[in-house]
């Protein structure tokens, strides 16, 4: 069976309805399975603010991010913090992450559930991390981000620890999520803090999220979920083709000391052509890495990701199959017809091996 892979946010009432409703669809196929970040993490960013806001090292500025160049101050709403006067980055301490507790009440539900047989007895809890350059492009100002980003990067490896004093090594998977503010910087190929040109970018952003990896205890799965944004469905900008994607992972897999369990690429809904898959024949991956692709989207169903899936068959095979990004912009009354076109990607499978 086909693995289906799910990014991680889904809009329903809470982890209890997000598990139940996957387990019941896609059960059988689902190696990690997502609490849904629901509530106030739906949004997947701006829930973090609060860290920022409430944290006594910290004050808000005038200074507003903006996702894109031409985003207006209309829509342009997040504002920045800086560190206060007199307050040195090396003495910053992130004392108040709340993943660690967000995983553990999840954990106990997800427990129950695998108890009950309502989810596969072999998955394991996914718990997601934004990625911390993103994190640091929204919520720091410009000149303070490559200082503060290796504080915030301890403060997520002590929340990981934590996670570890409840959820067995066995039970848990940490998946780091590889946005847009990555790889709207590589596919643009303008300088930035993190190099001056794609290829400086490339080294250090694998080096980074190499070292990241590393964080993650032998045991626990790790997984990456590399994306182009998802604002309003639409991305930051546009991929040319997988060549970015697979330069990354590549240098990723080569950087890392541990196993990477999965690495997740998405593929725009248009993207009937065999030039945008094709650098997949490049990809090296580790024996035991997974694959996943990005080709279901619910705006062409069935038909439109068997299509895809077909052009990706060429290039690439037994990957796992997801959408590009999570479901949390999503309408609720979604998620059912879209998990419904992930369990029926496996009558895909049983088209090619029946011919």
């Amino acid at each position: 069976m086909r693995t289906v892979y799910v990014v991680g946010t889904v809009p329903l009432a809470d982890t209890e309805a997000v598990m139940r409703a996957l387990g019941a669809s896609v059960g059988p196929a689902l190696r990690w399975v997502p609490d849904g970040e629901t509530g106030e993490r739906l949004a997947w960013l701006p829930w973090l603010d609060r860290i920022f806001a409430t944290h006594p090292s910290f004050e808000q500025t005038e200074e507003t991010y903006r996702r894109t160049p031409g985003e207006t101050s209309k829509t342009a709403t997040q504002k920045r913090y800086r560190l206060k006067a007199g307050i040195a980055a090396q003495a910053l301490d992130f004392h108040n992450l709340p993943h660690a507790q967000f995983a553990i009440d999840s954990y106990r539900v997800f427990s129950r559930l695998k108890a009950e047989g309502a989810l596969p007895k072999a998955c394991k809890l996914q718990v997601d991390f934004a990625g911390i350059v993103s994190v640091m492009r929204r919520f720091v100002v410009a000149e303070q981000q490559a200082a503060i980003g290796p504080r915030y990067e301890q403060g997520l490896a002590r929340e990981i620890q934590r996670m570890l004093e409840v959820i067995p090594t066995a039970e848990l998977a940490i998946q780091w999520d590889v946005a847009s503010a990555v790889f709207q910087h590589l596919e643009e190929n303008t300088p930035t803090i993190y190099g001056k040109d794609r290829e400086a970018m490339l080294e250090s952003f694998s080096d980074w999220h190499a070292r990241l990896g590393d964080l993650v205890p032998a045991g626990v799965d790790l997984l990456y979920h590399l994306c182009y944004g998802d604002q309003g469905h639409r991305h930051s900008v546009e991929p040319a083709t997988t060549a970015i994607l697979v330069a990354f992972s590549n240098r990723l897999t080569a950087k890392i000391h541990r196993s990477i369990e999965l690495i997740h690429l998405p593929v725009p809904r248009n993207r009937f052509d065999d030039a945008y898959y094709e650098p997949l024949k490049e990809l090296k991956l580790q024996p035991g890495t997974k694959l996943a692709l990005g080709l279901v989207h619910l705006t062409d169903g069935i038909e439109g990701t068997r299509r895809r899936m077909g052009v990706a068959d060429q290039f690439a095979k037994d990957y796992a199959i997801g959408t590009e990004c999570g479901f949390g912009r999503r309408e609720p009354a979604t998620i059912a017809p879209l998990l419904q076109v992930h369990a029926r990607s496996e009558e895909h499978t049983s088209e090619l091996q029946s011919h």
